[in-house]
């Protein structure tokens, strides 16, 4: 029986250059089904641009990303998006003037819509199937009790917490995230941990971008090293620990 892993996400040769900087060198990046995968690096890898490249923000000179056998390349990011491929910002992205609750009720309209409808106007509460979801959402992230705040408000922790409930809404089939720890205290660095974790349990793909070595080594299955632009060496956590080319690139003695 064929027990091979359902690669969901390939990176296929892909090559960036701006102007005669090469950002990305033959980039192959495959991502299992259900599994958490994290590109760790020093900054200037190339980390970000490598997910702009997936979600279509950035076209490559050359090779292809392809998402559960459709291209994506050439695609735009709300098509993108539409595909089940969503991305946690490195800053929080939400709407400051609305309520936590509008926040995550307005990418629910946006996946069934098409395209986002922030119309003050437009009697949110009204949508009770998607008033209930979006409570549910909160409930899930511990936000809940905060539903009729201002999201401007809230703290950087919670306003990250209120974004994974914005993307997690739509029901991502793969999620990235940027950098989803940056600036956060231990506490909200721990109570997100526990978050993605949670989400992991139920089967969700994520590629993870993180400097934070304990949120790496805590969720993921795999782990892939960008250094120049280029993979310098990929494998389980333990392997990748271990690799004396990735403590003299990024994790430094302490790591090892």
């Amino acid at each position: 029986m064929d027990q091979r892993p359902n690669i969901v996400l390939h990176v296929d040769d892909v090559f960036k250059s701006f102007g005669g900087l090469h950002a990305l060198s033959d980039i192959d990046l495959q991502v299992e089904e259900g599994k958490t995968h994290a590109i760790i690096g020093p900054n200037g890898a190339g980390k970000s641009t490598l997910l702009n490249v997936i979600i279509g923000r950035i076209p490559p000179s050359r090779g292809a990303v392809v998402f559960d056998g459709t291209i994506l390349t050439g695609k735009k990011p709300h098509e993108i998006n539409q595909l089940g491929v969503v991305r946690v910002f490195q800053t929080p992205e939400i709407f400051p003037d609305l309520s936590v609750l509008q926040n995550v009720m307005t990418p629910a309209f946006a996946k069934r819509d098409g395209a986002f409808r922030v119309a003050l106007a437009r009697p949110l509460e009204r949508e009770t199937g998607i008033r209930d979801e979006a409570l549910h959402m909160l409930e899930d992230v511990g936000l809940v009790d905060r539903r009729e705040v201002h999201a401007g408000a809230l703290s950087r922790g919670d306003k990250r917490r209120l974004e994974l409930a914005m993307c997690l809404i739509q029901k991502p089939r793969l999620l990235l995230l940027d950098e989803p720890t940056a600036g956060m205290s231990r506490h909200d660095t721990n109570t997100t941990i526990e978050l993605l974790k949670k989400i992991k349990s139920r089967g969700m793909t994520k590629v993870i971008i993180e400097h934070d070595m304990h949120v790496v080594f805590s969720l993921a299955d795999k782990i892939s090293v960008l250094a120049g632009g280029r993979i310098i060496a990929e494998g389980l956590p333990s392997e990748v620990r271990g690799d004396p080319r990735v403590q003299e690139a990024y994790l430094g003695g302490e790591h090892a």
